[in-house]
């Protein structure tokens, strides 16, 4: 079963480049990348682009409305996300235990629809 796993921080608690911090953090990212991807687990993975670069859309009795920026106002933003293949609900999040951000940050673990052709 495949199994996405959204990662969400506050920038706040995020290790920034240029600290002390940053470059573990960074090198745990890509240990944990390769880690699922040599076992077999990664489907797909990436970062996502800052949330003051969001647009958010809803369309209103068929009119269409765009705003600048995430849908709700929240501490905690989406980041990035890993799609993972796992035999189990359990084995996913043994492995998204392993994402840095779980250390100071979320990570949200749902099962994936995939429709049959």
């Amino acid at each position: 079963m495949q199994y996405i796993c959204l990662i969400y921080s506050s920038d706040a608690a995020d290790p920034q480049p240029g600290t002390a911090e940053f470059p573990p953090f960074i090198q745990a990212y890509q240990d944990f990348t390769k880690e699922v991807s040599e076992n077999g687990m990664l489907v797909h993975a990436d970062a996502l682009q800052p949330v003051s670069t969001a647009t958010t859309i809803t369309l209103e009795n068929g009119k269409l409305e765009v705003t600048d920026g995430p849908f709700a106002e929240t501490k905690e933003t989406l980041g990035g996300y890993y799609l993972l293949e796992c035999e189990s609900l359990d084995a996913a999040i043994e492995q998204c235990a392993k994402i840095p951000t779980a250390q100071h940050g979320r990570i949200e673990i749902r099962p994936v629809v995939v429709w049959d052709d």
